[in-house]
């Protein structure tokens, strides 16, 4: 059985044929599974330290044999890295350290060959600080159209000393900063990264140019970033509350997230990427990063606007069956509505690995907890059952199912990281009051020894701890215990069993009360997620998959999930 799931996905069992990325009209994204790339973190190709597109390439075999339908490649543009990479220089190119855009295109041929469409990141709310129109602006004066680029403003105060309003940065601090000549930039995040002006023609033009030209090299799809923070209220008020770090408020008419006039900028990407569509004969998507009110969520999701959006209020749900089920309702229904799809996730390169969120008492500030502790709590076995009984849930789903790098390996936070090794501005904006993202983004195992394990030939950006060569690609491979390979059979069976299986039922035999056991069929599949501790009896049918073993009388002990064909 280990040797059968090493032999790439068109020969597993029960798996169709790879998709054609070149195909029109496919609509794949509704039932795809896409797997984020950080490409800092993921190979590194040439032994520099830094993971790269020749690494990605090299590696290619790996997302193959786990069964994706995607790679969502999060920012590779020329960047002077102050947010990894959220800080964009130049649009238009690949940074060196990541290698070049020929070998963008041809990761780009080498993927889809392989069946895998390419997804890359967009990032229109802010450029880096370095990008040739701040620079201009800078050097340009008050009222030029240089600054009309960006949302830079007069002061407040006898001498404009003051910023023009009390809006504070997500990262922490203030989201303004003060020119030499005396006006001031807005920067939503890092102070290298300011703000464009969405109601400037020649920006709105900029980014449609931008859209083409990587459809032009060959890439299928977008994910935008902060795609709620476009537009931010003219009149510039205070904001009634102060904002905690790494959060939006989701508050009715906010000033700056999720504003009605973003919806108009939206459907001209839409109509951009319909029109290529048809042009080219290629399928073409768009997902939206779009942290906003669960109510607000479907307005992003109607047929002019994005293909998908993530569903964070399923990201941040605590282990608990009764909020689970809440969220996913809420996720489903909103879909529904605009005739769009669910799109699921645990984990992401913003957030604390799952697999360490899962094992932390109930309602602990995982944020928070990164420094402050206290770490004894962690119970990382626990963590571990709680993220592969999930990795089941997520992929049984209705919807597309996007994967964080590692998250098939079960990796957890590397929480313990020294803080002189840091590298998200929230440690040094928040006054060394939050840890940051760095955990995270920690370089992954390929291989049980080695410098990096496998990572590259000459140790990782980010140091890894020990364990992580017992989490590694060779370790699990083969293990069919292990997490990669539960992913592996995962990711084949649901293409067999619940992509086009049909709506979500979910069983009348546990009550919400109960609130510690999921279940739900769809079509001929069942998916039953024990939350607790005590063993539950399995719906009668074959048993496809569990992400714990059964009990010897044929019972599921939580946490844990199983797949069933009904009998």
């Amino acid at each position: 059985m280990a040797d059968l799931w090493r032999t790439g996905r068109r020969n597993i069992p029960g798996m169709s044929t790879p998709p054609n990325p070149t195909a029109s009209n496919s609509e794949w994204w509704r039932n795809g599974v896409v797997y984020q790339i950080y490409p800092r973190s993921f190979a590194d190709g040439n032994g520099d330290g830094t993971g790269d597109v020749m690494g990605i390439r090299a590696r290619l075999d790996h997302l193959v044999q786990l069964g994706i339908d995607a790679i969502w490649i999060s920012p590779w543009y020329p960047s002077p890295l102050l947010d990894g990479g959220y800080d964009v220089a130049n649009y238009r190119d690949i940074a060196p350290r990541f290698g070049s855009l020929d070998d963008a295109r041809a990761l780009i041929a080498d993927a889809h060959a392989a069946g895998i469409r390419i997804i890359i990141d967009l990032v229109p709310n802010h450029t880096s600080w370095d990008h040739e129109w701040f620079v201009a602006a800078r050097n340009a004066a008050p009222g030029s159209p240089e600054r009309h680029r960006y949302m830079i403003r007069p002061g407040r105060g006898t001498n404009g000393e003051l910023p023009p309003n009390n809006w504070t940065a997500v990262f922490g601090g203030s989201a303004w900063t003060r020119l030499p000549d005396g006006e001031w930039y807005l920067h939503l995040f890092d102070s290298s990264q300011p703000d464009l002006d969405w109601t400037n023609t020649e920006v709105r033009q900029e980014f449609v140019d931008i859209l083409r030209f990587w459809i032009d090299l060959g890439v299928d799809g977008f994910r935008v970033d902060v795609a709620h923070g476009l537009v931010k209220d003219p009149a510039l008020p205070d904001l009634a509350a102060t904002e905690g770090i790494l959060e939006s408020a989701l508050v009715e008419n906010h000033p700056h997230w999720d504003r009605d006039g973003v919806h108009e900028i939206i459907r001209e990407w839409r109509a951009v990427l319909d029109a290529e569509q048809a042009a080219r004969g290629r399928d073409l998507m768009m997902v939206a990063e779009a942290w906003v009110h669960p109510a607000s969520l479907p307005k992003y999701l109607r047929p002019d606007e994005y293909h998908q959006s993530f569903n964070f209020d399923f990201l941040q749900c605590e282990w608990d069956a009764g909020l689970m089920r809440a969220a996913v309702d809420r996720a489903l229904a909103g879909a529904e509505a605009v005739g769009s799809t669910a799109t699921w996730a645990l984990s992401n390169h913003d957030v604390v690995r799952h697999a360490t969120r899962y094992g932390l008492p109930p309602e602990t500030d995982w944020r928070a907890w990164l420094l402050d502790g206290p770490h004894e709590v962690l119970d990382a076995a626990l963590g571990l059952r709680r993220a592969r009984a999930a990795a089941l849930l997520l992929l049984a789903l209705p919807g597309s199912t996007y994967l964080y790098q590692g998250e098939e390996l079960g990796l957890p936070e590397v929480y313990d990281l020294p803080v002189d090794v840091l590298d998200d501005p929230v440690w040094e904006n928040s006054r060394h009051t939050r840890k940051g993202r760095d955990g995270c983004r920690v370089p992954i195992p390929w291989t049980v020894g080695g410098s990096s394990f496998g990572f590259g030939t000459d140790g990782a950006w980010l140091p890894q701890p020990a364990r992580f060569g017992s989490l590694s690609v060779e370790a699990q491979t083969g293990d069919v215990d292990s997490t990669l390979e539960l992913h592996r059979r995962a990711i084949a069976l649901r293409r067999s069993h619940w992509v086009g299986a049909g709506p979500l039922e979910w069983s009348s035999k546990f009550s919400r009360e109960e609130e510690q056991v999921l279940c739900f069929r769809r079509g001929e599949a069942i998916c039953i997620v024990n939350f607790g501790d005590e063993p539950v009896a399995v719906p009668a049918g074959t048993v496809m998959l569990t992400s714990e073993p059964l009990t010897a009388d044929g019972r599921l002990l939580g946490p844990a999930a199983a797949w069933i064909t009904a009998g």
